[in-house]
């Protein structure tokens, strides 16, 4: 009697260990039974048939996909190496067991193709610059090709974009012979703002004759604070002629 009640607790300890399963907040459970799907389950506490029930869990929280860098031609061929990351999570757990055999392993094959195909017809200004328009390209198509599975893309972000060696030489160059024609540009910009003052300065001088006087006081004083031992007074061409003029009346 005493071996029975043993025998009997012993089997429902056993009977309980399997059917009894505790699964975390996020963490669903696929009830297959005989092999037809019957449903989802969880979180906590759920009870499966011994021998009977298979239970297939699937985490639900968003999963952080590390796309290797892919070697990439662009539209006006160049050779790169681009890489990526792709967030996504399952929302539902039957079809992301159901219609596809490893939901993580297929979305990283459709994002390495994907993000292939997409750098591929853009070129490289376009690589470099618009990373946000091609990001979101990524994102819309990985989205709709993994629905049927169901798992949601939520953001995808290009993270490098190695380029060639003389490809890099060659930019150098070009942003070296850009930032050199914006120079010449601001200096040209300076030499005419500066030749619009002094036309200004000009015409306002010729409506009064005394600001020349003024001006060359202030120049007298300039030169004269600097201890120079030489003063040069400039002499009106006016001036001159006046000696010219008398000089040619002598001699007639």
């Amino acid at each position: 009697m005493t071996t029975s009640i043993f025998f009997l607790v012993a089997l429902s300890v056993l009977f309980l260990a399997s059917a009894l399963r505790i699964l975390r907040e996020y963490e669903r459970a696929v009830i297959f039974r005989l092999g037809r799907l019957i449903g989802v389950k969880g979180p906590g506490l759920i009870i499966l048939i011994p021998l009977i029930d298979k239970m297939q869990k699937v985490d639900l929280r968003t999963v952080t996909l590390d796309v290797p860098p892919q070697e990439v031609i662009t539209r006006d061929n160049v050779s790169v190496s681009v890489s990526a990351v792709v967030y996504f999570r399952v929302l539902d757990a039957a079809r992301a067991v159901v219609q596809v055999e490893n939901y993580y392993f297929a979305t990283s094959q459709l994002a390495q193709t994907t993000l292939r195909s997409i750098c591929g017809q853009a070129e490289l200004d376009e690589l470099l610059s618009e990373r946000d328009k091609l990001n979101a390209q990524i994102q819309r198509i990985l989205d709709a090709d993994t629905e049927p599975w169901g798992v949601k893309v939520s953001k995808v972000e290009i993270k490098e974009i190695d380029l060639p060696d003389e490809m890099k030489r060659a930019m150098a160059k070009q942003a070296e012979a850009e930032r050199e024609r914006r120079s010449k540009i601001i200096n040209a910009e300076g030499e005419l703002q500066a030749a619009e003052k002094l036309l200004q300065a000009a015409k306002m001088m010729e409506e009064s004759p005394i600001t020349i006087q003024l001006r060359y006081l202030q120049t007298l004083r300039e030169v004269a604070a600097e201890n120079n031992s030489v003063t040069l007074f400039p002499i009106p061409i006016e001036f001159l002629n006046v000696f010219l003029k008398k000089q040619e009346t002598n001699r007639g």
